[in-house]
């Protein structure tokens, strides 16, 4: 195991945390508040701990694999989120460390789900802090550090797969650097393109910059009380598209990018995500009418609030926690789904589903002609054995960690008993899947304070367990990884 490169690159990246946190300072200044000393405190706790490690760990051996990748990964996040909370508790916004860590975690896995029960009396600092997790975290902490800096090899790959959600990543260029580039550009443009179209709606250069760092990180922290209701239908309209923009698989747009246009149409998770939503929107629109005005509010809010729930962003125009059961059942089943694999949207994951069912219909077929090859193909390719093996554990180990996530929620006795199981199940399935809101007392129109501290330290698990696909997470915390033979 290569410890000071495990290190060594934690050193790498609270280095950069530090430069990340001088964005919301300047804003503080520019707004002239006090908060700013918070983001100072922080920023001088980031270089200390990175230089610290980057020149106690002096690697000789650069190279990093599959184990190494997994475990970097979840330090980098887990230590991150720890000082990334600073700036909430110092500035007094969030004095308690628990909620504030909680909220940090939220952000930089792009989850969404809050403790602050009065958003619009934060500062502007802290609100662009807040979103601004969300963008970093969305496309991931370490792909960004990747992007801007050179000391990478050519074993950074295993980084990148361990970070990016889905259940196979790969190289779209030889060097993973370059990999981690492109899609930083191509994330970059896609978020300079919506806050364009988010200031022609009328929205001002700061809401369009947070709101556009949310959609495009699939996190969903608003500023405002009501959410997105307040914003005119041109602003939700764009919201909602983007949302799902940022939910395709990013590799998609490098294929469109080099003129690859067949393989783009080629992709089978694209079209069955495409017609889930198609017939999600549709079915909730339908069954949202008769509390409308009229079809286009009807459409307006189905779409928008499907759009939002399938991303896994969380920004809400309407409090459908009081929509009927089927309307409630459809988003609660996307929650589940989530958005495609290589995109900033969390979930279970689009691939991961179609592979099950496939899985499914392969071994019917075979039950009933014994002799029959079941082979599953995506994207007209066939899908190796290990891939399916890979889908199949870890469809097992997100249910047993799911239904642990609710137990431990039922120790809490805050919750009215009357209430609690279905608030219990969607926090967990929301937390779990990055989402944000849930149903109940955890719905649209509320948040999560009211939660004991030891339910939020096992909901801040459950996101960085969802962000992190399970097991970069579960190995860090294994003794036996780090206990030598």
């Amino acid at each position: 195991m290569n410890f000071k490169m495990i290190f060594n690159t934690t050193g790498r990246v609270l280095k950069t945390e530090a430069a990340m946190l001088a964005l919301p300072l300047l804003v503080s200044v520019i707004y002239k508040e006090t908060c700013a000393w918070g983001f100072l405190a922080a920023i001088a706790v980031a270089l200390a701990l990175g230089f610290a490690l980057t020149l106690a760990f002096r690697p000789d051996d650069r190279r990093i694999y599959t184990k190494e990748g997994l475990v970097t990964v979840a330090l980098i996040w887990m230590s991150v989120s720890a000082i990334g909370a600073l700036p909430f508790v110092i500035s007094g916004d969030i004095p308690n460390y628990v909620d504030a860590l909680f909220e940090t975690i939220s952000g930089f896995t792009t989850t969404g789900a809050s403790i602050v029960t009065d958003v619009e009396s934060l500062g502007r600092g802290i609100l662009f802090w807040r979103s601004f997790t969300h963008w970093i975290g969305g496309m991931g902490v370490l792909v960004f550090v990747m992007a801007v800096t050179s000391k990478t090899t050519d074993r950074s790959i295993h980084l990148l797969r361990a970070e990016m959600p889905g259940q196979e990543v790969d190289k779209i260029v030889p060097r993973a650097k370059d990999t981690a580039l492109i899609l930083y550009v191509i994330y970059t443009v896609m978020t300079a393109v919506l806050v364009v179209m988010l200031l022609c709606g009328g929205m001002s250069l700061y809401d369009s910059v947070v709101h556009a760092f949310g959609a495009a990180g699939t996190g969903g922290f608003s500023i405002k009380a009501d959410g997105i209701a307040g914003y005119n239908a041109y602003i939700q309209w764009v919201l909602a598209i983007f949302m799902l923009l940022f939910s395709v698989n990013f590799n998609l747009y490098y294929v469109v990018l080099i003129g690859k246009f067949k393989n783009f149409f080629k992709s089978t998770e694209l079209w069955v995500f495409v017609g889930v939503v198609f017939v999600g929107a549709t079915t909730v629109t339908l069954n949202i009418l008769s509390s409308c005005q009229n079809f286009a509010e009807a459409l307006r809010l189905g779409t928008f609030q499907v759009s939002s729930i399938v991303s896994t962003t969380g920004y809400a125009t309407a409090d459908f926690n009081a929509w009927p059961t089927l309307s409630k059942t459809v988003l609660l089943l996307l929650m589940l789904m989530g958005g495609c694999a290589g995109s900033t949207a969390g979930g279970f994951k689009v691939s991961r589903v179609v592979i099950i069912i496939k899985k499914i219909f392969g071994n019917l077929k075979k039950a009933v002609h014994p002799r029959t090859t079941n082979v599953i193909k995506m994207d007209g390719k066939r899908v190796p054995d290990e891939t399916i093996d890979g889908v199949t554990s870890y469809s097992l180990v997100y249910m047993l960690l799911l239904f642990l996530i609710v137990l431990l929620l039922s120790f809490d006795t805050r919750l009215p008993s009357s209430s609690a199981l279905e608030t219990n199940i969607t926090a967990a399935v929301s937390c779990f899947n990055n989402v944000g809101p849930g149903l109940s007392l955890v719905g649209p129109a509320e948040n999560y304070a009211f939660y004991s501290h030891f339910s939020k330290i096992v909901l801040s698990f459950a996101m960085l367990l969802g962000r992190l696909e399970i097991y970069p997470i579960l190995l860090t915390l294994s003794p036996m990884f780090w206990i030598k033979k």
